[in-house]
């Protein structure tokens, strides 16, 4: 059965090295059970990492849902080469789960030869 997640894109970033944060989008049916899943947004215009949740959140709230940061960090996205490094943290909202970052990378860009993260660096 869809849900208005369904029409929330997972990953949307840019190319380039930008600031990204993971967020935790809700949906409550009426009469239902809340669920939620995790997407991942990073632009190059942003400045901080609040640019980027202030920039997704309005056309969440639209949709009749809700949402919130998890974390952030940087993320070096080289299609050229296909790679994709997730790293670092936001000063505001903590280090997001880099893990699940590079989980829904993986499954947006398949064909990549290399997506990972570390821990090290902002």
């Amino acid at each position: 059965m869809a849900t208005p997640l369904d029409n929330v894109a997972n990953v949307d970033i840019d190319n380039g090295v930008f600031k990204y944060v993971l967020m935790k989008v809700y949906h409550s049916p009426e009469g239902g059970s809340e669920i939620s899943k995790f997407i991942t947004r990073g632009y190059t215009s942003a400045g901080f990492h609040s640019d980027v949740y202030e920039q997704v959140t309005p056309d969440i709230e639209k949709q009749g849902m809700d949402c919130e940061c998890v974390g952030g960090g940087r993320i070096r996205h080289e299609p050229d080469k296909k790679t994709i490094l997730v790293y670092g943290y936001s000063q505001g909202f903590g280090r997001a789960d880099h893990g699940i970052t590079v989980d829904l990378l993986k499954a947006k860009y398949p064909d990549y030869n290399k997506i990972s993260f570390s821990d090290d660096g902002y």
